[in-house]
């Protein structure tokens, strides 16, 4: 999953890598009294507002325990744990599916159930406990209010002339939310032959890749582009500051909206450097007081059952995603074949 690419969030991203990757005792991640977090981008606020801000603020309050951050694209920050695997730097990673199913996969998470994860449906949440959704979410779209008096209602309104150059979705294979784009195509249209030639057609108004989706939600809200991929979460908080953005779902031939659950999934990696920190932080994420700030604070949906969708956004979240037809993907299919996809979509539309 910056979902808005804050100014402070690159800053940290900037500082905290050289740091985290280097070895010896001057590294970040040899203070016993720091827990490094990879995480894809989205739970962290533009102007410190957002979820991440909240529960690492009180974290560190409260444990003593300093947070050091660093963010990027799900995939991006699953293949920097592989090129460290030799040398860990980083105790969690939170990543979108499918790659927190790939990082488990690749043996990059040791198993570790946090407190709470009782509370946590059985498909957001490893069999094994390597992993455990912190923050739900579902795949959406965003168009400019002020542009467009309505949003497109199907994937093949996208064709027209009106979003020659104006529309944009973040990269399949290196964004979780790209990803995703290309797995709701697939169900939408039936198979993955059909959706790549959609995807192939679409690519004529598409202004072209990005690894970020969150860089994608500011140049709609100003115009520079009037459709971009996103998802609920990230979209719902970016609202707070971009008054011109509106979330949609867009429908397949069938003629219904639909998408799927995107949560944000944790784990604790494999000989991290401080695991018993990971631990409490991952403890404190599932925590009651930190699932009720999922929705009010973070824009998303807490992930315990015995916690209630609350605050100012919550109803409209919920009529938000009224009519919307929510599907389940195959992750296991898509974890075994995510390669071969991502190589078919980059041969259909020059990726």
């Amino acid at each position: 999953m910056p979902r808005t690419r804050p100014a402070l969030a690159v800053a940290l991203v900037l500082l905290a890598a050289p740091a985290l990757s280097a070895c010896g005792g001057s590294s970040a991640a040899s203070d016993a009294k720091v827990v490094t977090v990879y995480s894809a981008d989205g739970l962290k606020g533009e102007n410190g507002d957002g979820w991440y801000d909240q529960v690492f603020e009180d974290f560190e309050r409260q444990t003593g325990i300093k947070v050091a951050y660093v963010e990027g694209g799900s995939g991006e920050m699953v293949q920097r744990a592989v090129r460290e695997r030799s040398n860990p730097q980083a105790d969690v990673l939170v990543t979108l599916p499918p790659f927190i199913q790939q990082a488990a996969g690749k043996g990059l998470l040791q198993k570790y159930v946090p407190r709470g994860a009782d509370q946590v449906a059985g498909a957001d949440k490893a069999p094994d406990g390597t992993w455990t959704s912190v923050v739900n979410n579902y795949v959406g779209f965003v168009y400019n209010k002020k542009e467009l008096k309505q949003p497109p209602k199907t994937w093949d309104d996208l064709l027209g002339p009106r979003y020659e150059n104006k529309l944009q979705y973040s990269t399949p294979g290196v964004a979780g939310d790209g990803t995703a784009v290309l797995i709701k195509a697939i169900h939408d249209f039936g198979g993955k032959d059909r959706a790549l030639a959609y995807l192939k057609r679409l690519q004529a108004n598409n202004v072209g890749p990005s690894a970020s989706t969150g860089k994608l939600a500011p140049k709609v809200d100003k115009g520079e582009l009037l459709v971009a991929n996103g998802d609920v979460q990230m979209s719902h908080a970016q609202t707070k500051t971009m008054p011109n953005l509106g979330i949609w779902f867009p429908a397949g031939p069938g003629g219904r909206p639909t998408t799927f659950a995107l949560p944000y999934a944790a784990g604790l990696v494999t000989k991290a450097p401080h695991s018993a920190n990971g631990r409490k932080l991952l403890d404190f994420m599932l925590a009651r007081k930190q699932q009720q700030e999922a929705g009010p604070v973070g824009g998303g949906f807490p992930v315990r059952r015995d916690v209630a969708a609350a605050g100012a956004g919550a109803a409209e979240l919920t009529r938000l995603m009224d009519g919307v037809e929510v599907f389940q993907p195959d992750w296991d299919d898509i974890e075994e074949n995510l390669t071969s996809y991502v190589e078919d979509w980059k041969s259909a539309t020059g990726g």
